[in-house]
């Protein structure tokens, strides 16, 4: 059977395949520890769960229009205006399934076929897929080395004339980081300069810690209007723990959004009104979720950078937000991908492999799940990494003895 050769390039994202795994381990019996997830364990917003609910009852759950109902992305445009100081309406807001279909639908409203996109390394897991997948060329540029931020010379020589679009994650989904303004203003100023579309993904912004605030372009971009480059892209699934409802956005000029909307419309029709219901009233009445929150995660930020950096050899920039790290286990091997196929071997600890990311060398943890087990993973990785550690160690009902020199040594 012969099948579309672009399709058959792709491979599942490595977060969902480790989701699998993770699942498939525990069905199992086995004293997995899932430091690979990607949505906190705190329940949804109790007004967002009322308002799904109340429409159960009703059973009046129908389609939608394409852009998402009127009262979501009203509230939507005031919930940016009120975060940025610039002026949005409804008709510059498009509602989506999560924020996955905002970023593709805005790629394939951008890209005509070859194309290139950039963006800094380290990435989220599906940008260059998803650019793939949109027909363009996908272009990462790393930062130098012991850093998440490139600068921004690179990514201005990294510019060509087949160049359409920079893509900006801040806070960055592997690594934590949070580009400094003097970046993302360069950054939106070169996008202005050279007529480039900016898609600034801000899913994890106000998930900062330390009294960071993560710079958006929003701020720098001298015109939101009919000739406004910038494409704001964010939701519910982060800020308010709501992964499942899959609720989305984007926010741009009335065009994009009007182009934006016609590829929603051929492939995905519209997000889920249960969905967009609860979203809305999570908007509405957070009366501290999201403080509490980033709170929590903060607390959870310090605790794993405290039980990592015990780990003799490891390297680690300290996230300044959303639940990630990326810790430089080069000391331990080059192959990624290798380490983390031998520490789920040996200690049962889900982590993802930087190369996934762009970041060769690196593993991305995830400290959004129970604080118990961060810290009893990050116990079992030491165990398994360090040689000065006791050579048995207990889990899962079981005493396990280390037979295999460390990794690297």
């Amino acid at each position: 059977m012969t099948l579309s050769k672009l399709a058959e390039s792709l491979a599942a994202p490595a977060t969902l395949r480790l989701n699998a795994t993770a699942a498939r381990l525990k069905a199992e019996g086995a004293p997995v520890i899932h430091l690979g997830g990607g949505e906190p364990e705190s329940p949804a917003p109790a007004a967002a769960v009322q308002a799904a609910r109340a429409m159960l009852d009703r059973g009046d759950v129908k389609y939608t229009a394409t852009a998402g109902i009127p009262a979501l992305r009203q509230r939507v445009a005031s919930y940016v205006e009120a975060e940025f100081g610039r002026p949005t309406t409804p008709a510059e807001v498009l509602v989506t399934a999560g924020a996955k279909p905002a970023i593709y639908a805005a790629l394939v409203a951008v890209l005509d076929p070859g194309d290139e996109v950039v963006f800094p390394a380290p990435f989220w897991v599906s940008y260059p897929e998803m650019v793939r997948l949109a027909g363009g060329v996908p272009v990462a540029v790393a930062g130098p080395d012991g850093s998440h931020e490139p600068r921004i010379q690179d990514m201005e020589a990294a510019v060509t004339a087949r160049t359409r679009m920079i893509i900006l994650n801040s806070p960055n989904n592997p690594s934590g980081a949070v580009y400094s303004e003097a970046f993302v203003a360069g950054v939106m100023d070169l996008c202005e300069r050279r007529g480039l579309f900016l898609l600034a993904d801000e899913i994890y912004r106000r998930l900062t810690f330390d009294g960071r605030i993560a710079p958006s372009a929003v701020r720098f971009a001298r015109d939101l209007g009919d000739e406004g480059r910038v494409i704001l892209v964010d939701g519910v699934s982060k800020m308010f723990g709501m992964t499942g409802f899959r609720v989305g956005w984007a926010v741009a000029s009335r065009r994009i959004i009007e182009v934006m909307g016609n590829v929603i419309g051929q492939t995905m029709s519209c997000a889920s009104s249960l969905g967009q219901v609860a979203a809305l009233a999570a908007l509405e009445k957070d009366t501290g979720y999201v403080e509490d929150l980033r709170r929590d995660l903060q607390g959870r930020r310090d605790t794993a950078v405290r039980e990592l950096t015990a780990i003799p050899g490891l390297r680690l920039v300290p996230p300044s937000g959303t639940f990630y790290c990326l810790p430089d286990f080069r000391a331990f091997g080059a192959d990624s991908t290798a380490l983390a196929a031998f520490l789920l071997e040996h200690t049962r600890v889900v982590t993802v492999p930087g190369v996934d990311f762009g970041r060769e060398g690196h593993l991305r943890i995830s400290y959004c799940g129970p604080a118990a087990d961060v810290v009893e993973g990050i116990r079992r990785l030491r165990w398994a990494l360090d040689p000065t550690s006791p050579r048995e160690i207990q889990f899962g009902g079981a005493v396990h003895v280390r037979t295999w020199e460390r990794p690297g040594a």
